[in-house]
């Protein structure tokens, strides 16, 4: 006899009541979460996790005090086992990329549906990218390189791509151009878990947490060259 699954502990940070009462409503009845906590800027946000442990935050990128972006570096820095969903008003907003460098896992538009809000909390607990990889690699490929930007590099030391060898080099190269594993794998001739494979190892060579770094850093290492704004695509 199994037990009853635990449910994903939930924090909501945003600074507009609305916006977090919804978001609340949405998650609260659902049997697999369990909202813990609210917080109205950035700063509590960080207090409140600490207090209550939450599996993963719901995190406004803009609010007082402390922005979305440096309570997630706070956040994946004491409490690494804490996931961060960061909530943006844009698709395409360059402090999504700053809040990806700093650790989140994965972002959302404010409009998202319950169904999207329920499926991206569930998808960042289990430690993915809650971002569709085409997407994900056309945010980072506009603001990446972007002077604007915080400066918040994601640690690539230059040993760490020696270690990769030239199969792991074409994964992450394919990755970084917006392929998800099935594409790659039909790519490459190889299964599908033979990719996990390669990305699992990927990973931990290049001291990554997850596909969002891992395009970020194909970027920042010149893996892959941003694309000029004006290109098609």
């Amino acid at each position: 006899m199994t037990g009853t699954p635990e449910r994903i502990k939930v924090l909501i940070a945003d600074d507009q009541p609305l916006v977090r009462r919804g978001l609340a409503l949405i998650l609260a009845p659902h049997p697999a979460f369990e909202v813990v906590a609210e917080a109205d800027n950035g700063q509590q946000a960080v207090d409140l996790a600490h207090r209550h442990r939450p599996h993963v935050v719901v995190m406004d990128i803009r609010m007082p005090v402390l922005d979305g972006v440096q309570a997630t570096e706070r956040l994946t820095r004491e409490l690494p086992a804490c996931r961060v969903l960061a909530l943006s008003t844009f698709d395409m907003d360059e402090y999504v990329v700053a809040a990806l460098r700093a650790g989140a896992s994965g972002f959302l538009p404010k409009d998202v549906s319950p169904e999207e809000l329920s499926a991206a909390v569930r998808t960042v607990h289990t430690g993915e990218a809650a971002v569709a990889p085409r997407l994900l690699t056309r945010l980072i490929s506009t603001y990446v390189t972007a002077p604007r930007l915080p400066p918040a590099p994601v640690p690539l030391p230059a040993s760490s791509l020696g270690e990769l060898t030239p199969r792991e080099i074409e994964v992450w190269h394919l990755l970084a151009t917006g392929l998800d594993n099935a594409e790659i794998a039909s790519a490459m001739g190889i299964s599908v878990s033979t990719v996990k494979n390669y990305i699992t190892s990927i990973f931990a060579k290049l001291s990554v947490r997850d596909r969002a770094q891992a395009v970020i850093a194909a970027y920042e290492s010149g893996l892959v060259e941003a694309r000029p704004a004006n290109a098609a695509g």
